[in-house]
């Protein structure tokens, strides 16, 4: 239980954030191993409408992305804003509402998705009446975090907590503007766009959601724990500052890739185009400065699964920013668009970048938060970041090759004008693809299956963890 006075660190909320983390990270994987395997085998679940992939599908990305990504944020940044403050949570009640607030999200997500309520706009998906809870949610959150940054026992604010706010800001933003709506009843609303204008603020939206709430907020984990875990400070203060700023700045306008060969004007697609070839420096700068942190200590990785897990995930986000950049070139976009190679891509970042980030820093955190020094197994951790990787690689592999078969068979044409192939051949040719893709998805859950076992047995270990909060030295 934790004693509460300012003397401590507010480790609770931590624990919630981070327990819940890892259960809704198996219910959102668990989805998608269901929808992968009806791709493979549209039978499999015939005749139930609330699980049709068309329900399932938004259902598995929420689960993964606000639920298992959302509470690994919440989780990491109020431990982090706590330790690089010198301070206690801001907030009082507030906290236990981010809390609730969120799980209560969650909840309404699972139950209305599956029964078919939805705006149809990809991953801003849910109604009005869990649209404006989630408004209310993030702004007690913005009120705890930078609440907790203006009663700092330090001058400085720390680089990860930079990438954090940037993330609680952008997101609400983002999600106000793209979700304004005139409700018709308790579960349906019309959208205050229409036509082009409402495609382009909804990838305004959903490249900034990758952008911001997928990237940021997890530049934020990679630069506290990454350093942590090594046991060194960060390769270079200087470029992480570069790093945010371009990043930031850069990405906000990257939306409308999502978007060629559509309705929206030329201008605003090669604009869009632009800025995300330009996305490639600032991304491949934080990739950089986090790997070459562990510059001099190499031989950690050897040894230390967590740190492999923290620096696997940079690899992939150096690759996924790099494919994402290229993709968003009109005549690569022309072969890729509406193919799984785009999924490809998405799963890439998603499993191997804020999958791999937001495994390694709980592997730190949970032992931390439960009066441990290390994890219950560190040979299951092993285990889990084989078992997750060899299960991305089939992944990507399998997706990449079948989308790419994708685009150039729907593009082949005879002498005389006429398609080679019909759809439906296609289809049947990317079959063995989405077996391969289902297996590799199974290994990334039975990975993740570990990761349970191995938190529910540090957490029966727990002793109280009540850090107290060090003294500042008399000339700080």
């Amino acid at each position: 239980m934790t004693i509460n006075n300012e003397n401590t660190y507010n480790y609770r909320v931590v624990r919630q954030f981070s327990v819940m983390a890892v259960v809704w990270g198996v219910v959102g994987m668990l989805v998608g191993v269901l929808i992968a395997a009806q791709l493979a085998w549209p039978e499999l679940i015939s005749g139930i409408p609330w699980l049709s992939y068309g329900r399932l599908r938004p259902l598995h990305t929420n689960a993964v992305i606000f639920a298992f990504g959302g509470c690994a944020l919440f989780a990491t940044s109020f431990y982090v804003v706590q330790r690089t403050t010198n301070a206690r949570l801001f907030g009082g009640p507030l906290i236990d509402f981010v809390f609730w607030g969120w799980q209560l999200v969650i909840v309404a997500a699972a139950i209305s998705l599956p029964l078919g309520f939805t705006q149809g706009k990809e991953y801003a998906e849910l109604e009005w009446p869990i649209d404006i809870l989630i408004a209310l949610v993030w702004v007690a959150y913005a009120v705890v975090f930078f609440g907790t940054i203006v009663k700092r026992k330090v001058d400085h604010i720390y680089v990860a907590n930079w990438f954090f706010g940037a993330f609680i800001v952008a997101v609400a933003v983002l999600h106000i503007v793209n979700s304004a709506a005139m409700p018709v009843s308790f579960m349906k609303s019309y959208s205050a766009y229409s036509g082009v204008q409402d495609a382009m603020v909804q990838w305004w939206y959903g490249h900034n959601a990758v952008g911001f709430f997928l990237t940021a907020g997890f530049l934020g984990m990679m630069y506290y724990f990454v350093p942590k875990q090594i046991g060194r400070p960060v390769y270079s203060y200087r470029l992480s500052i570069v790093h945010f700023w371009a990043l930031i700045f850069t990405y906000m306008w990257a939306g409308p890739h999502h978007l060629h060969y559509t309705a929206l004007p030329d201008w605003a697609q090669s604009l869009g185009m632009l800025f995300s070839l330009i996305l490639l420096a600032p991304s491949w700068g934080g990739m950089v400065n986090g790997i070459m942190t562990l510059s001099g200590a190499w031989s950690k990785l050897r040894s230390d699964p967590i740190l492999r897990f923290l620096i696997v995930s940079l690899s992939f986000y150096g690759m996924s920013t790099f494919e994402g950049p290229m993709m968003a070139i009109k005549t690569v976009n022309a072969l890729s668009h509406y193919t799984d190679w785009t999924v490809g891509h998405v799963h890439s970042g998603a499993l191997g970048w804020v999958g791999f980030i937001s495994i390694g820093s709980l592997y730190y955190l949970i032992p931390r938060l439960f009066g441990q020094t290390e994890m219950y197994s560190k040979r299951l951790i092993e285990m889990h970041f084989w078992i997750a990787t060899i299960g991305i690689v089939l992944y990507i592999a399998a997706m990449w090759i079948a989308g790419v078969m994708q685009g150039l068979m729907w593009r082949a044409v005879n002498e005389d004008g006429t398609l080679t192939y019909t759809f439906v051949e296609s289809v049947k040719a990317t079959y063995p693809y989405y077996v391969i893709r289902l297996s590799g998805g199974l290994l990334y859950l039975s990975g993740m299956l570990l990761m349970v076992y191995n938190v529910a047995k540090t957490i029966m270990m727990a002793k109280p963890a009540n850090d107290a909060i060090p003294a500042l030295p008399a000339h700080a």
